[in-house]
């Protein structure tokens, strides 16, 4: 029995394949990656990369060492929960680590990243802390100039 399906149905719904998805997906990311890349977060400047290694070691300010490991040899008693920070810029742009560091939920909804820089609709926010980011934008920027330059050898 000869097939019912048009010659435009299924040029219509080919990109429906598991294979076709894929690669629109591919295409979309890479598109939205590097449409971003150069667009730092409202109110900064172009990062410094020692300001921002010093708040990836601070552990009272970004707290980065708590779940990450990084190339900071004379900070002890890093994390191993999350990815190590080593070789980071070569596995992400500038983009992408800026979008995890300031909210990683819209990549991830049951991430345990928190969001640095997003302010709305958090849940067991003190008082004291309601309504403000954990970094500035400014640090935001400052942290992804230094990640931008762990580079593997």
């Amino acid at each position: 029995m000869p097939s019912t399906r048009g010659v435009n149905q299924v040029s219509a719904t080919s990109w429906q394949t598991p294979g076709s998805r894929l690669w629109f997906l591919l295409a979309y990311l890479l598109f939205t990656n590097t449409q971003a890349q150069d667009n730092p977060v409202p109110g900064a400047t172009a990062g410094d990369a020692t300001r921002g290694r010093a708040i990836v070691a601070n552990r009272q300010l970004g707290l980065c060492l708590l779940c990450h490991t990084a190339p900071i040899p004379e900070e002890q008693f890093q994390g191993n929960l999350a990815p190590d920070l080593a070789g980071i810029g070569d596995r992400y742009t500038a983009a992408q680590l800026r979008q995890r560091i300031a909210d990683s939920s819209q990549l991830n909804p049951h991430t345990i990243m928190p969001s640095y820089f997003r302010t709305d609709g958090l849940t067991r926010v003190a008082p004291s802390h309601k309504g403000k980011p954990i970094l500035t934008a400014q640090q935001i920027e400052d942290v992804v100039a230094y990640l931008q330059t762990l580079r593997s050898k």
